[in-house]
């Protein structure tokens, strides 16, 4: 099934991917960034939480560029929402980086998350020899889930939880009382979301808020490659037939006329049932879906080099054209 998502995706692709990209970075994610810059010197263990959907496109480069080589837990939290047999894949390749170590959980089980402390006294076993706290600092993007993991572990209600992203807005340093000190940092993204298809699984996971990208844009995105990767579960949810359409528009209609998604006339409301497809994909309703693969990102990225070189390119190319229309004009 998952073999050919990316090649049928490709191959047949009806959805137009817009040049719109995410660039919702609020003031206190600049404030963050700055104030995690200054703290890392002083942390042990970075603590990453991640989305198990999206494991790639809720991983902050930034993050990746403050940490240097601190050590690592990331955290594929969620994983009760993403296929299992995709979550496996990516510890597996999450874990092939030096000093990181992956564990996949839900914050409905308590025994799982407190497996990450573990994991961080494994990664500085040098402080507690030494009779010291382990320091560590948990970041991660919005939404994500991370106040919640830390309100588990703290055994009490510390951290602001909320379905929204952005709920934290600012650091907090908490003694665990069991030789480790956490400190909490606000959710950040990055200023800007170069990868579009990252941009859009972000949206369509929750991790932005809903009014830094086209509902409708989002959800083409996202029944295409849901089609090409689960039409089991999309016929299985909304009861179609046979094969599902050839096109998104038409499969998004049938999704509108299932769920009565109608306008005067019997025109179907397209914003409704993209509305209900993104709905559904976030609460688990569509079933245990990932949203991307290792395999699929190397691609991906290779694509994003080239059409920046290309922009490169074509920028060095009219700033010279600029130049020879000046001195043609200074003669």
């Amino acid at each position: 099934m998952y073999q050919n998502a990316q090649h049928d995706l490709k191959k047949g692709s009806n959805f137009q991917m817009s040049s719109q990209m995410i660039q919702w970075f609020p003031g206190h994610m600049h404030k963050a960034r700055k104030e995690i810059e200054e703290a890392i010197p002083k942390v042990d263990v970075i603590i990453e939480v991640l989305d198990a959907r999206i494991p790639f496109s809720s991983e902050n480069p930034m993050i990746s560029s403050l940490r240097g080589e601190k050590p690592v837990v990331k955290v594929l939290n969620k994983r009760d929402l993403a296929d299992p047999e995709m979550t496996e894949m990516w510890i597996a390749h999450l874990e092939k980086e030096q000093g990181v170590k992956a564990i996949a959980i839900t914050t409905e089980n308590i025994a799982e998350v407190n497996q990450i402390m573990e994991l961080c006294r494994k990664l500085a076993p040098g402080r507690e020899a030494m009779g010291k706290n382990i320091r560590t600092m948990i970041m991660g993007i919005p939404n994500v889930g991370k106040s919640t993991i830390i309100n588990v572990i703290a055994g009490r209600a510390i951290a602001v939880t909320g379905n929204q992203p952005a709920v934290t807005r600012q650091q907090q340093r908490i003694n665990l009382q069991n030789g480790i000190v956490l400190s909490d940092t606000p959710g950040i993204l990055w200023p800007k979301v170069e990868n579009p298809h990252s941009g859009f699984r972000l949206a369509a996971t929750g991790a932005v808020k809903d009014t830094a990208m086209d509902y409708t844009d989002v959800a083409f995105f996202t029944i295409e490659y849901l089609a090409a990767a689960y039409p089991d579960l999309i016929k299985a949810r909304y009861d179609l037939d046979d094969e599902l359409p050839e096109t998104d528009i038409e499969l998004m209609e049938e999704i509108g006329r299932k769920r009565g998604c109608l306008r005067p006339g019997g025109r179907i409301d397209i914003h409704k049932a993209s509305e209900i497809l993104i709905n559904e994909l976030r609460n688990g309703t569509l079933g245990k879906i990932t949203m991307e693969r290792p395999e699929m990102i190397t691609e991906e990225l290779i694509n994003v080099a080239i059409q920046a070189e290309l922009k490169k390119e074509q920028q060095i190319k009219k700033k010279e054209e600029r130049r020879k229309r000046y001195l043609k004009n200074k003669r």
